[in-house]
């Protein structure tokens, strides 16, 4: 016959066990570094390298809002021409053609002809202009390459959202995962002790064979799932030491999280907020912008490029009548007449492509007021399914103290407990699935909104 009082001995082994093993691993956490979501989410957006990559793809966007300022300045050009003569150069002076005047007659008086025997020889030239007509294209350009810049800075936020939003989902990952690992091994030292206790009653004939194999086979399931879960946790610290830009072996802890929020439930002020925040529709509205500044630039060319020229060129190792230096300064016009409708074309081109920009931003506008739906019902989805897991934890918690008094006064069989407990143990795993579902939720509703943290 059983013994009640020996398993009532292993029931309040299991209740004191998890006590000891919370002792221990609270004492070997003392030695890691323990992060809160505020500090992970602050190393992300320094550190991260997608972050930085588009940090500097805004230092980039600024050089070339730089690089197009410079155009408005005057431009200094040279270029030379040196090498061998391959025709002679003759010159022929015909009679006369300095002029003929009284008394001394035609200059000269004869035709002469004089050659310049073939040898090296070069040229240098000298130009500096001032562009004019063309500093409102140059204006133009400078501003299409500001909006360039503003580009490159929502890509930023959309960025720094994407990484936050991924930290936060691994960081309400790693909080479930290290709560459910601590749960697993409370469990596991249970089991283990129960076995213990059972293989002794089995060798006094005081519990059933069938007992001892049950506890065997519960152990056996909890170290597969101690297993498991230990190798998600290492695995999500590995991906959030990667969001936080450092090494992936850093040991560290993290901090816990309060269980529920508050949150906003008025869709059509969500929607409107979003889209005053959100950096894709920001992006969708520059590239708007762009596409019709590109158009006005491609217009201007139809205005005549007009500068202030300087002009010097010197001839090298030439014969002496050839004159050593020229200089010019004067208007420089460069106008293409006719070009066979070529920027007809192009403006419609332009236009489609500004065309193409709305229809775009209409339907980012639309996507996001979508999204933003859709992720305020999965919050409230995730809000009511948290609140039943909280409530069957609760239930199952009080079932385990009843069946405990029960099998106190030999009220229910060992198989009851057991059975109460393993409940129980559903129960708080369905709660932390519970969590971290509500939490991811309210990170991708955040997000949704266009929220920097």
């Amino acid at each position: 016959m059983k013994n009640p009082n020996l398993y009532l001995l292993a029931i309040i082994i299991l209740l004191a066990s998890p006590f000891a093993v919370s002792a221990q691993q609270s004492a070997t956490a003392a030695s890691s570094e323990v992060i809160t979501l505020d500090e992970a989410i602050a190393r992300a957006l320094r550190d991260n390298r997608e972050v930085m990559n588009a940090r500097l793809g805004i230092g980039k966007a600024e050089d070339d809002v730089a690089a197009a300022r410079t155009y408005r300045l005057p431009k200094f050009e040279f270029s030379a021409l040196a090498g061998q003569q391959l025709i002679s150069p003759d010159f022929t002076f015909t009679k006369g053609v300095l002029g003929n005047y009284p008394n001394v007659g035609p200059i000269p008086d004869r035709d002469i002809k004089m050659s310049t025997p073939s040898r090296p020889t070069a040229i240098l030239f000298g130009q500096v202009t001032q562009p004019l007509s063309q500093l409102h294209r140059i204006r133009l350009n400078i501003k299409q390459a500001g909006l360039a810049s503003d580009v490159a800075r929502e890509q930023l936020r959309g960025q720094e959202q994407s990484v936050v939003n991924n930290v936060k989902r691994t960081y309400y990952a790693v909080v479930q995962t290290e709560g459910a690992l601590q749960s697993v091994r409370q469990a596991l030292a249970f089991y283990r002790e129960l076995e213990r206790v059972t293989g002794d009653y089995v060798t006094q004939q005081v519990a059933l064979k069938a007992d001892d194999l049950e506890v065997k086979t519960r152990l056996a399931k909890t170290e597969t799932e101690e297993l498991t879960v230990g190798n998600q946790l290492i695995t999500l610290k590995e991906q959030l030491n990667q969001l936080m830009g450092r090494d992936i072996r850093t040991e560290f802890k993290v901090s816990a999280i309060p269980e529920s929020t508050l949150f906003e439930t008025d869709l059509v002020a969500a929607r409107t907020r979003a889209l005053d925040q959100r950096p894709e529709i920001r992006e969708a509205r520059l590239r708007v912008q762009q596409a019709e500044v590109e158009k006005r630039v491609k217009k201007s060319e139809y205005i005549p490029d007009v500068s202030m020229a300087f002009t010097y060129a010197s001839p090298r190792n030439f014969d002496e009548f050839v004159p050593k230096n020229f200089a010019a300064a004067g208007v420089a016009v460069n106008w293409e007449v006719f070009d066979w409708g070529r920027k007809k074309h192009q403006l419609a081109e332009k236009q489609k492509t500004i065309d193409q920009a709305n229809n775009s931003l209409r339907d980012v506008e639309n996507n996001v007021m979508i999204e933003v739906g859709s992720r305020m019902r999965d919050l409230q989805q995730a809000a009511q399914t948290l609140r039943v897991a909280k409530l069957r934890q609760e239930t199952a918690r009080e079932n385990m103290r009843v069946s405990l008094n029960k099998y106190k006064v030999v009220a229910t069989l060992f198989s009851d407990v057991l059975q109460t407990q393993a409940t129980l143990a559903d129960a708080d795993y369905e709660y932390q699935k519970a969590l971290l579902g509500f939490w991811t939720a309210k990170a991708e509703y955040e997000k949704s909104l266009g929220l920097e943290r």
